[in-house]
């Protein structure tokens, strides 16, 4: 019992140290690890360019290009709507200030606060916070800046991973025994498959999102259903909390240009409709079942990413979760541990997989 109990003590005290290094390593190891899962994501064009002729370096540098070219197109896309959207500033900031009347006359009649005491309160809040003004202006720019920074360390880490990738394999084998090196070797390209499928699937997803997004924002008569469709998809890299997040500001957005609570209900249909078919139809078919994680350390792997990473933890918890599953699978005494993260094969969810697929597949 004292054994059980000391291995227990001491394995709680291993995730909290590794919880704690990962946390204060945040600056060094978010972007490593996304630079990490997109290089696997851009192995087969490498590879495929290398067939064809191109030189090493060439076909690394030939696919960091294709994704900086994807990226950038999304991003101009994206700034030409937002172009369009701040066109209508004024009568946006108009429609605000008219339901913020709305707002003080119902607080007035419902809680007996006159409109002059609710604009001393406002008043009072903004000099409490106005000196806050100039932190907040800073702390923005300091972000954008880190944003950029990373983003320019992830392309060079990219760069760096594909082109030394035989060498860091090469370590990896050379860390085991020569009688695990097969294993070993089928943890490494499981992995890169689990990665390469999870961020396929998760594009695919979002274009599948773009276009459903778009038809019904624009059947509900959403104004710039565009942007809005493509915001809530993008938004989707964020599980769980993303999707939903990107609705609600439609939503609120949709009342501030003075949309009627028939198209907000409209919104709340689409979104419902979206989820629906996104669950049980695009999901099985574009992600398929490599990415099996039990929806319980889905979650508690998000929450926990979250709390260490921040919202960067919470994108890349999903992947992360499948390699180490994946790890756990092939080692003999982490086997139980897999088996935890994973999926039943006979779950409803699975059996629902495949009759979703048949139906395709007969088709």
């Amino acid at each position: 019992m004292t054994d059980h109990l000391a291995k227990a003590v001491k394995l709680l005290l291993l995730f909290f140290l590794l919880a704690m290094l990962l946390h204060h390593g945040r600056p060094f190891l978010v972007p490593l690890t996304f630079a990490a899962l997109l290089s696997m994501l851009l192995l087969p064009v490498t590879l495929w360019l290398e067939k064809k002729g191109w030189g090493k370096a060439m076909s690394v540098l030939a696919s960091v290009l294709l994704l900086i070219i994807v990226v950038g197109g999304i991003l101009t896309v994206l700034g030409w709507q937002v172009s369009n959207f701040a066109r209508d500033a004024a009568s946006l900031e108009q429609n605000i200030n008219l339901k913020l009347e709305q707002v003080k006359d119902y607080i007035d009649r419902s809680f007996g606060i006159s409109e002059r005491k609710q604009e001393e309160i406002i008043r009072e809040q903004q000099q409490s916070s106005g000196n806050k003004l100039s932190s907040v202006i800073t702390g923005s720019l300091s972000s954008v800046g880190l944003f950029l920074t990373n983003s320019l360390l992830v392309l060079v880490y990219i760069f760096l991973f594909m082109y030394f990738r035989t060498h860091l394999k090469k370590f990896l084998l050379k860390l085991v025994k020569t009688e695990k090196q097969q294993d070993t070797r089928v943890i490494i390209e499981n992995s890169r498959k689990v990665a390469q499928k999870y961020i396929t699937g998760l594009a695919l997803m979002i274009v599948c999102l773009w276009i459903m997004y778009a038809i019904g924002f624009s059947i509900v008569g959403v104004k710039y259903a565009i942007f809005f469709a493509i915001l809530c998809g993008l938004l989707e890299v964020v599980p769980f909390v993303g999707n939903l997040a990107g609705n609600l500001l439609t939503v609120l957005m949709t009342l501030a240009q003075g949309g009627s609570m028939g198209q907000v209900a409209g919104i709340l249909a689409t979104y419902a409709l979206v989820q629906f078919i996104q669950s049980y139809l695009i999901e099985p078919l574009v992600v398929g079942r490599e990415v099996n994680i039990n929806p319980i350390f889905t979650i508690v792997g998000i929450v926990a990413g979250e709390f260490i990473w921040g919202i960067p933890g919470m994108i890349l918890a999903i992947p992360l979760i499948g390699i180490i599953k994946i790890v756990c699978d092939h080692i003999e005494p982490l086997k139980p541990y897999g088996f935890l993260l994973g999926e039943e094969k006979g779950s409803s969810n699975s059996r629902l997989t495949q009759k979703i697929k048949g139906l395709f597949q007969r088709g």
